[in-house]
């Protein structure tokens, strides 16, 4: 870190709790503290310093053009002028609704909302009230937000930091949420036996990315959809992550499984905070002022994550671009495989498009218990190696990584290359 990051970070830590306002970002998981980023463009960001890096956080997702794009920069530039915030309905929020219904599957109304976690817990209320019932399961690693229901055996930062909970979530809620482990339709099956006129929904990341990519078996994507179905309980696909990141119509879209409702959140924003949760139309018609159940924002469906998040989606409707994020994705990935054999290292990656993960273990990770095997020390040195050549990866062993429109074969080659010297290192 250099000494203007250095005075910034000591100068957040009296001002912000950890000095950061996320807590993955604070490096603790890999011993260094984070350098302070001044601007971004294309696949690159550059910090205080100067220095420039390849990024493969990309704002952890919602990058998916890479950064200052001329098409969202140009929509933001002409809404700003209009105004930023209006508290009131907007024709850009019919819009925005109407990509989202068209483009994705399972979505036939859609709420706005402000992040992801909003989302997730928006929707949880939502299947509690409509099925009166209020047990929920979720899957171990899989992260869903911070509120108190969703944090039990979460994956992302609280699974970085090695919290196994959180303080400040009481029992009492924390036991209405049976944890299972992801992939094991065993385990959802007995359950099911023991809770079954008690279960409100199953809420799962079709596609992991915060324990790191996990590869959904799909027989148990399917399974889910079955018994939530026999047991008249709800399917919420949390598709934060993986919504127009590895296809326009999302996970569901893919492999063909159809949940009651969709969370959505980081590329519907273009890079502006945002979250959103749609379903069936007879589901999301409970929601007030249609139906009794509550939830509001003065922000939801703000104008300019509206257009940001429009000018992006349109962008992915060009029939190629998901081609070549596949492409761009074979090819590092692949070439990070390779690097490490050469190296001697033995890595498992988990790749799906644009997205995937590198493993320091020789064990096929299909679920959190598996992707903990990772070799933390392993992360820290390659992590540490990487960000002193210039590849800026997220701090964690449990995050993604990220490429975007904007990562050219050159980049993607100096990061090969650039792994290739750290793997030896190891």
């Amino acid at each position: 870190m250099g000494e203007k990051s250095r005075i910034l970070f000591e100068r957040a830590k009296n001002l912000i709790p950890g000095g950061v306002n996320s807590p993955v970002r604070a490096g603790k998981a890999v011993g260094i503290d984070p350098p302070f980023i001044d601007r971004a463009e294309g696949c690159f960001l550059w910090d205080v310093e100067g220095n420039r890096y390849i990024d493969y956080v990309c704002s952890w997702g919602p990058m998916i053009l890479g950064h200052t794009p001329s098409v969202v920069v140009e929509a933001l530039m002409a809404q700003v002028v209009r105004g930023t915030s209006y508290g009131a309905p907007t024709g850009l929020e019919v819009d925005m609704a109407q990509m989202i219904t068209d483009m994705v599957p399972g979505i036939e109304t859609v709420r706005m909302v402000n992040s992801g976690t909003e989302a997730t817990m928006s929707a949880i209320r939502l299947a509690r009230g409509f099925t009166g019932r209020e047990k929920i399961i979720k899957f171990e690693g899989c992260y869903h937000g911070h509120a108190d229901s969703l944090l039990v055996a979460a994956g992302s930062g609280v699974a970085t930091l090695g919290i196994p909970g959180s303080p400040g979530v009481p029992a009492d809620l924390a036991r209405h949420t049976v944890t299972l482990s992801f992939n094991r339709m065993d385990e959802v099956s007995q359950a099911f036996e023991e809770f079954g006129p008690e279960i409100a929904a199953v809420i799962v990341e079709p596609i992991p990315g915060n324990m790191g990519v996990i590869i959904p078996d799909e027989t148990f994507l399917k399974g889910l959809r079955d018994i939530t179905l026999k047991n008249g309980s709800l399917l919420i696909f949390d598709e934060v992550i993986s919504g127009f990141r590895v296809g326009p119509g999302g996970a569901q879209e893919r492999y063909g499984i159809m949940p009651d409702i969709t969370c959505l959140g980081k590329i519907i924003g273009g890079g502006l905070p945002v979250g959103a949760y749609g379903g069936r139309r007879e589901i999301m018609a409970n929601m007030a002022p249609e139906g009794n159940i509550y939830q509001a924002g003065t922000l939801s469906g703000n104008p300019l994550a509206m257009a940001a998040g429009m000018a992006t989606l349109k962008a992915l409707q060009d029939g190629n671009i998901y081609q070549d994020l596949e492409e761009k994705g074979d090819y590092l990935f692949s070439g990070l495989k390779k690097a490490a054999g050469g190296a001697g290292v033995e890595v498992t990656i988990n790749r799906i498009g644009s997205m995937g993960s590198v493993f320091f273990t020789s064990e096929v990770v299909t679920d959190f218990a598996t992707a903990k095997k990772s070799n933390g020390d392993m992360f820290r040195g390659f992590y540490g190696k990487m960000l002193e050549q210039g590849i800026y990866l997220a701090p964690s062993p449990f995050e993604a990584w990220f490429l975007s429109a904007a990562h050219g074969e050159e980049s993607l080659q100096k990061t090969i290359e650039c792994a290739a010297k750290a793997f030896d290192t190891l």
